[in-house]
């Protein structure tokens, strides 16, 4: 059993009652409900940068607001993503973006459908002319709207070059904004010049970060920033769905061009983070339409080609990463008083990450979804 914390164990009792896990300890004489000793018990992965709600349509197309799709079309499609997400090993997610979220994730919590638990920024924060008393009443609203965290575009994308969009006092204004009413902010940053701008404004995490330096991340290591970077999985999953991308947007020959030529350059963050004393890597896919259900691609990548070390990579999915949410006494460890949230994986993860691609049982809150 590996305990999410970095701890290992074996011949292990682990009693779960009124969907908490009540105790941990030696193996006993009593039957198992469940004998899980053929296999690597750990606390449900947790992925903090997941689209949830995005998918391809039976045209076999990227959805978009002009294709056409139901509101039924696009529900049953985010559904179908929840339900293949926990049914890999992923109990908690959270999405930054997108307004279907909301009735999506109470219809789970309400155990209407399966999934993982979501939490989710609602609508992002984006436009470079929002003033700062403009960005301070957004957050206001979304955190009426029932937003969880605040999720901020300080950045251009991958495919737009990564430049620094959101100015030193739009950063300021909208995470101090949101810190002040109890919210976290997940920051969408490429260049170096937006992390370091995001990371002297007191936001809580940066996401992506391909262009970071090395002095970049000791900064964000001295002042507590969460870095979230991806490793492959985002950028292989668009290239190998090309044709149902092709033509929307910035997905065109010069985005694809930008994404191939990141992938060398976001394993060499995996292993300057790795490096860096003191920073606090955590976990996030950025999963988007065909890439569900295969989020431990991710951190495969981060072992086997940001040479990040394999028990480092699964803190960061599950106790580092419920510590970053803010569910760091509720999730993402095995021990006493925590959600029941306990996967088992066929393999020792420890020692070959792949085996996180082999989940044979998933439990959420005590409640079993899957089982040899």
């Amino acid at each position: 059993m590996l305990d999410g914390r970095g701890g290992t164990s074996s011949s292990t009792d682990v009693v779960v009652a009124g969907g908490r896990i009540s105790t941990v300890s030696p193996r006993g004489a009593q039957p198992a409900t469940y004998d899980l000793s053929r296999y690597t018990v750990l606390p449900g992965l947790i992925d903090g940068h997941d689209h949830v709600a995005w998918h391809f349509t039976a045209a076999g197309r990227f959805h978009t607001s002009a294709d056409g799709e139901t509101p039924w079309d696009e529900a049953l499609a985010a559904a179908g993503n929840a339900n293949v997400t926990l049914l890999a090993g992923f109990t908690t997610i959270a999405s930054p973006g997108s307004t279907t979220d909301a009735p999506l994730r109470d219809a789970i919590t309400r155990g209407v459908i399966p999934g993982p638990r979501l939490l989710t920024s609602l609508e992002p924060l984006s436009s470079a002319r929002l003033t700062p008393d403009s960005i301070r009443a957004i957050i206001r609203q979304r955190k009426a709207e029932g937003a969880d965290f605040i999720k901020i575009f300080a950045s251009l994308s991958i495919r737009d070059g990564g430049k620094q969009t959101w100015s030193d006092e739009q950063l300021a204004a909208g995470c101090g904004e949101a810190k002040a009413l109890g919210l976290r902010t997940m920051i969408h940053a490429h260049s170096a010049e937006s992390m370091r701008a995001a990371t002297l404004a007191g936001c809580t995490q940066i996401e992506h970060g391909v262009f970071a330096t090395q002095d970049v991340l000791t900064l964000m290591a001295q002042r507590g920033t969460y870095f979230d970077p991806q490793c492959g999985l985002v950028f292989h999953n668009y290239l190998d769905n090309r044709a149902k991308y092709d033509g929307i947007g910035n997905y065109n020959a010069v985005g694809f061009a930008s994404m191939e030529k990141a992938l060398p350059m976001a394993a060499n963050v995996i292993r300057m983070a790795s490096r860096t004393p003191g920073l606090k890597m955590v976990f996030g896919t950025d999963a988007v339409a065909g890439a569900h259900g295969r989020n431990a691609e991710e951190l495969t990548c981060r072992a086997a080609q940001g040479g990040q070390d394999e028990m480092a990579a699964i803190v960061s999915a599950t106790s580092l990463n419920a510590e970053a949410i803010g569910l760091g006494r509720e999730i993402g460890s095995i021990a006493p008083g925590y959600q029941a949230d306990i996967i088992a994986v066929d393999g020792d993860p420890a020692k070959d990450i792949t085996a996180l691609g082999r989940v044979v049982f998933v439990m959420k809150g005590g409640v079993v979804y899957k089982h040899p």
